[in-house]
């Protein structure tokens, strides 16, 4: 009896996890960006990092991000922290707002070693799908606080005549 019931609560766990997994796949997958370090990143020298999991050559980072729709606009907002505004690159393709920029590593002034670098640097290029068409040039950004803004003003659509068919 006593079996039955672990195995029960163990089979419950796991569904439990499975599911957990399933949703965070789901919800992170357009979320989950790489960072190209290049020269003007300005990482560390591996020299100076003893995290033994720090990959130079590569970063991931969770840009999360939300898109409001009311029946005038859309509005994007990406969380992309540690950037100055300068560093970012907005662009609308077709059916899609693409975010480019540089995350650049800042030194500490003082001698010393990094013990652990979980952050992502690099330059980085995040796809955001526009579910209904928008006018691309009368867009609005902003960004404050590590969350960009876009708010994108809806195309008009036309709406669909009633028209009436003479049957012969």
């Amino acid at each position: 009896m006593a079996i039955e019931g672990l195995k029960e609560g163990l089979s419950s766990f796991w569904d439990s996890v499975a599911e957990g997994w399933q949703h965070l796949r789901q919800a992170a997958s357009g979320a989950i960006t790489g960072f190209k370090p290049s020269a003007q990143t300005n990482l560390p020298a591996r020299s100076e990092i003893d995290d033994a999991f720090f990959i130079p050559s590569m970063g991931w980072s969770m840009l999360g991000g939300d898109v409001f729709e009311d029946d005038k606009r859309l509005v994007a907002r990406l969380e992309v922290p540690g950037l100055d505004k300068n560093d970012l690159d907005i662009e609308v393709q077709g059916d899609v707002l693409i975010v480019r920029g540089e995350k650049r590593f800042e030194r500490e002034n003082t001698e010393g070693r990094y013990r652990v670098m979980q952050c992502a640097y690099g330059s980085f290029r995040r796809v955001v799908p526009l579910p209904v068409p928008v006018v691309a040039d009368k867009a609005q950004a902003s960004y404050r606080n590590g969350v960009l803004r876009v708010e994108l003003p809806k195309a008009e659509v036309e709406k669909p005549r009633k028209m009436s068919v003479k049957i012969d």
